[in-house]
C-alpha cells in the first residue's frame, strides 16, 4: 500500500519546521536533508549524518501518523543538527538530548513505542539438549546452506532445527 502523498508532505513540512526553529535558535543556516520513505524493519527513522539524509519507515508512518510526525521527525532531525554543530558525539548523548528538550520541547526518547508486531521478521525454531532457540531468517539460511553451525551458549551443543521447523 503506497504512502499517501499528503502524509509524505506532512513529514517534509515538519522537517522544514524543525530546521526553521534551529536556524532561529542558532542564528545560522543549515542545509536541508534529502528525505526518503524507504526504511524497512522496525526502526521508525534513520539519520545518515555524513550524507545529510533522513530515511523514514512508511509502514510505521502510515500506522502512527500523529506521533510519528510529532516525535520521530524531530528525533531524526536532531541527529543531523547535532552532527552539523558538534561533529561526532554520542548518538543520544547530552547534545542530542539538549536539542530535543530545548529546541523541540520534547522528551528525549531513544526508541519509539509503536507496535511493530506486523514488521517482526520471521524466526525459525531450533533446539539443543538444554533449550529451544529462535534463529533469524538470515541465520536459518546460513545453517541451511551449511555455511555456519551455531552453538548453544549454555551447553555448547550445535543447534538443530526443531521437528516443526523441518520440512
Amino acid at each position: 500500500m503506497p504512502l499517501p502523498p499528503a502524509l509524505q508532505q506532512a513529514v517534509i513540512d515538519r522537517v522544514e519546521h524543525c530546521y526553521q526553529r534551529a536556524e532561529a535558535h542558532w542564528s545560522r543556516p543549515f542545509p536541508r536533508p534529502r528525505v526518503e520513505f524507504r526504511l524497512r524493519g522496525q526502526s521508525a527513522g534513520v539519520a545518515h549524518l555524513q550524507e545529510n539524509r533522513l530515511r523514514f519507515n512508511p509502514v510505521l508512518l502510515r500506522d502512527n501518523p500523529d506521533a510519528f510526525i510529532e516525535e520521530v521527525v524531530p528525533h531524526e532531525v536532531a541527529h543531523l543538527l547535532v552532527w552539523q554543530c558538534h561533529g561526532k558525539v554520542a548518538p543520544h548523548g547530552r547534545e542530542w538530548q539538549s536539542v530535543m528538550r530545548e529546541l523541540f520541547q520534547l522528551t528525549p526518547r531513544t526508541r519509539h513505542q509503536f507496535d511493530v508486531s506486523q514488521l517482526a521478521p520471521p524466526s525459525f525454531a531450533y533446539r539443543c539438549s538444554c533449550q529451544s532457540h529462535q534463529l533469524t531468517l538470515r541465520r536459518h539460511n546460513k545453517v541451511q546452506r551449511q555455511q555456519v553451525q551455531y552453538l548453544c551458549r549454555h551447553c555448547g551443543e550445535a543447534l538443530v532445527p526443531s521437528q516443526d521447523a523441518e520440512g
